[in-house]
């Protein structure tokens, strides 16, 4: 019995951590690694905790009592966790067990001292750090003292900090179990912590090393600040050293103390520069061995290292694969998208596959090489221009990188004759018909698309959609639709320079664009507030949606007093607009169409703020406003010097501008038209995979790529632990905050607003909607909790086309990623609402109920008191 409870480290590896918990498997993949030293120990196994459990049955109905708590529940998750690390600790160790314990103690110096170090199964995985979530003892002396330290390890499974993390993260309390490693005690000169990627910048070229004198406790508890080495290339780049006060050292008889360092040592470096140069290059051992940068804990004794700790770290943003070893860098597609969740593979694949330039994907979210195009000084010029109206933060980002020696290289203009042969296309008239025209031309395509794709299965499905694919690029690329996107663009950005330069108006275009025809996307917003109208004067039905909870509502309703009305008028939006869904972009999110009850608090919102015939005057209230502007403004520039000229002008610019900015929507929509149905064939033919036993359920195929999709398809074959795998990495993802701007040496780059004239204490963020409101801040991070009252500010991550509804009801918007022309930007225009955009953390700084003021015509947010 004594192999299944004890294991020498050196006889574990990197695949035990079911036996020995993640810390252990770490210490024993390190033991095995020439050149590194780790302490010499053992590992009390999983099998002895099991075996401790098993001794009191009174655990399991506590641990049904825990999982039933809500993570927030403090004080019942406080009370219950302590009754059972309280039951475990009072459990005597079996004979045989505390045998097996004592003898392989015995092997190494019974007399010795030790450190006993929780190693949960859950901790320290390439996808989860739980580092301090379970204790570890130090300076342990004699079999009595490590036996009952062993016991409250065990117990430190349940400590509240580990349950309530568990309890987020949708771990089972069953599925963890504790073992227990016992080392021999190190006592150092110097120790801390080494990362072999820097962790704020995430520069996988930067090592960072923060030492302190004695034992790590010091710094791991804060007691004192460090001194931090940064390490590139086998040299020091940086360094920071701090006044060292107090250290942590050991005591003869057990136990661990504080002790003053003398005033003449506090301020001498923990390490010299050379030693920190060679910690780094055993870190860089490791992580070779690992196959991910670590997060290290280094003990420094008689000028030798000896390693205690090495973990993943899971804070760094993954790079995108290349084929080279060249410098790289990378923009967010989502920061543009207005989608900045992870993508399952299905999702970024298909977009992949009908984006009309290369795509990457790393941590489930694509971006795009730009490393091209800023090597060239015209290309680079152009670049920085789109991406600086797009989001000012990215251009910065880039202009960051950009001015790093070296990083990305210098090449000659592609065609320095200037424009390529031909010339700029003709511009196109403004003309509403052309408009009309584009918009009967995406229709007609998505129609043939249904027509085309009913009868296809199997691998002649996805031979039918690779073809659809093309198509849909080619719908994309359509010349005179993209002409008909910049036309509006175009004339906004003339309006606002030319207004402001003759006029001194900010954003003049922001009222002149009210109301514009053609917008399918703020239609959708007003369309929700006549399904209100039909719901409104029916009580029975206003009090049977208060209470739906699923998606079978629909033909509930039919049998309700004015019933069949209200399920008729949301059939006819969910005909109109049910392909929409929150993070469109990927396919795999749930529709309106799959899921209307993610429609009802919005509806039920506009029957409660609203009064009959609210879309109506509302459209027309925008149009006579942006009618009242522009005759303001045209009155203002006759009176100027060459007055009539400029009036002409700025005429001939309005009308343009309202007969395209609507259609710049209008893509969008076509294309995730054609996504519901690709969608739709896609699950059929999951479902027939599900009954031919290949798939456990059809929401498995979201975790391949469309690729291996096709593979299953004809093959019938698929390996169920990549989909485990798959669903694993896609859960850690969402810790993962996505970069606007990313190197291929891993660096993220978030950009910085370059202003000063801003109150202090302000959020800055882009202006993209004018007007100053000030309002109750209602911070929303799925629409589906939206309950907004009149005069509420919306405040939330990202806006795609899908958060329109809820635009009629608020009286402004702040989102922490868009620029002026993505979709959010469009719709609050349109609206007439202020709104910031880009505002970074504003869904952290900003509290749900707090009063703000939004400046959306100067782009900045105040906090009120």
């Amino acid at each position: 019995m004594t192999e299944q409870y004890v294991l020498d480290l050196e006889d574990i590896d990197g695949t035990q951590i079911a036996v020995v918990g993640g810390k252990g498997a770490h210490l024993g993949g390190l033991s095995r690694i020439e050149g590194i030293r780790v302490p010499g120990g053992f590992c009390v196994t999983t099998d002895a905790f099991r075996r401790i459990i098993a001794e009191a049955p009174s655990i399991d109905d506590r641990l049904d009592r825990l999982s039933r708590l809500n993570p927030d529940d403090r004080e019942a998750i406080r009370t219950l966790s302590a009754e059972i690390r309280r039951t475990i600790e009072e459990i005597a160790i079996p004979g045989d067990l505390g045998a097996a314990i004592t003898r392989a103690l015995a092997l190494l110096g019974d007399q010795t001292a030790y450190a006993v170090r929780s190693s949960a199964t859950a901790e320290d995985l390439p996808t989860a750090s739980f580092a301090g979530q379970q204790d570890t003892y130090l300076n342990v002396i004699g079999p009595t003292e490590i036996l009952q330290h062993v016991s409250r390890c065990w117990a430190s499974l349940f400590t509240e900090r580990a349950v309530t993390y568990r309890q987020r993260n949708g771990i089972d309390h069953r599925s963890v179990h504790m073992a227990v490693v016992v080392q021999r005690m190190v006592f150092p000169h110097a120790s801390g912590i080494l990362f072999t990627a820097d962790p704020v910048t995430g520069n996988r070229k930067v090592a960072t090393v923060d030492a302190g004198f004695g034992l790590g406790e010091a710094l791991v508890s804060g007691l004192v600040n460090p001194d931090v080495f940064k390490v590139r290339d086998g040299e020091v780049v940086e360094r920071a050293i701090a006044a060292k006060q107090r250290a942590v050292h050991a005591l003869p008889a057990g136990g661990t103390r504080e002790v003053a360092i003398e005033s003449q040592r506090q301020g001498q470096p923990a390490l010299t520069d050379a030693q920190a140069v060679r910690l780094v290059q055993l870190g860089r051992r490791i992580e070779a061995h690992f196959g991910r940068p670590q997060d290290i804990e280094w003990c420094l004794v008689d000028d030798g290292f000896q390693i205690v700790q090495s973990r993943p770290i899971t804070t760094l943003f993954p790079i995108p694969e290349a084929d080279d070893r060249e410098n790289h860098v990378y923009v967010s597609v989502g920061h543009g998208q207005m989608m900045t969740d992870p993508m399952k593979p299905l999702g970024f694949s298909m977009w992949q596959l009908t984006a009309m330039v290369p795509m990457h994907e790393a941590g489930g979210r694509l971006f795009v090489d730009v490393t091209r195009r800023l090597a060239s000084p015209a290309s680079r010029a152009g670049l920085l221009e789109a991406m600086g109206k797009g989001d000012p933060l990215i251009r910065h980002a880039l202009e960051t990188v950009i001015d790093r020696d070296g990083f990305v290289p210098s090449l000659p203009d592609a065609s320095p004759g200037g424009r390529p042969a031909g010339g700029a296309p003709a511009p196109i008239d403004t003309d509403p018909a052309l408009v009309t025209g584009l918009i009967e031309r995406s229709q007609a395509s998505v129609a043939d698309l249904e027509r085309g794709i009913r009868t296809k299965t199997g691998p002649e499905l996805f031979d039918f959609l690779l073809e659809a694919f093309e198509e849909h690029k080619r719908v994309l690329s359509d010349p005179l639709s993209i002409q008909a996107i910049m036309a509006g663009m175009e004339a906004t950005w003339w309006l606002n320079d030319k207004l402001q330069e003759w006029l001194g108006e900010k954003n003049a275009a922001d009222t002149l664009t009210l109301s514009a025809p053609d917008n399918i996307t703020s239609e959708m917003g007003l369309a929700l507030l006549d399904v209100a109208d039909v719901i409104r004067p029916q009580p029975d039905v206003v009090a049977f949606l208060q209470g739906v909870d699923g998606d079978d509502f629909l033909d509930e309703l039919a049998k309700l007093a004015g019933g069949t009305e209200a399920r008729d008028a949301i059939e006819a939006y969910l005909d109109r607009y049910g392909m929409r869904c929150v993070g469109e972009i990927d396919i795999t999110r749930p529709r309106w169409r799959e899921r209307p009850s993610t429609l009802v608090p919005v509806i039920l919102d506009n029957v409660r703020n609203f009064e009959p015939g609210a879309a109506e005057r509302r459209f027309e209230q925008g149009r006579l406003k942006a009618q009242k502007k522009e005759q303001d403004v045209l009155s203002r520039l006759r009176a100027l010097p060459d007055g009539d000229r400029k009036a002409d002008e700025v005429k001939g610019m309005i009308d343009r501008v309202r007969t395209f900015i609507g259609y710049r929507e209008y893509p969008k929509y076509g294309i995730i038209s054609r996504y519901f149905v690709y969608k739709q064939a896609l699950l059929a033919e999951a479902g027939r995979l599900v009954q031919a036993d290949v798939l456990h359920e059809k929401e498995d195929v979201f975790y391949l790529t469309f690729q291996e999709f096709h593979d299953v398809a004809r093959s019938h074959q698929l390996n169920d632990e990549l989909i485990r795998q798959r669903k694993e990495a896609f859960r850690s993802y969402h810790a993962l905050t996505p970069p606007r701007v990313l190197t291929s040496d891993g660096e993220a780059l978030t950009g910085a607003y370059r202003r000063d004239d801003v109150p202090a204490g302000a959020l800055v963020g882009v202006p993209v909607s004018a007007g100053t409101i000030e309002g109750r801040a209602r911070v929303i991070l799925d629409m589906a909790d939206a309950d907004l009252e009149a005069g509420d500010i919306l405040v939330t991550a990202f806006t795609d086309p899908s958060w329109s509804p809820l635009f009629v009801g608020i009286a402004g918007l702040v989102t922490e990623v868009g620029g002026l022309m993505t979709h959010g930007a469009v719709i609050a225009r349109e609206y007439g609402l202020p709104a910031v955009v880009g505002v970074e953390q504003a869904t952290r700084l900003i509290r749900d109920g707090q009063r703000i003021r939004v400046h959306g015509t100067d782009g900045y947010v105040e906090i009120l008191p």
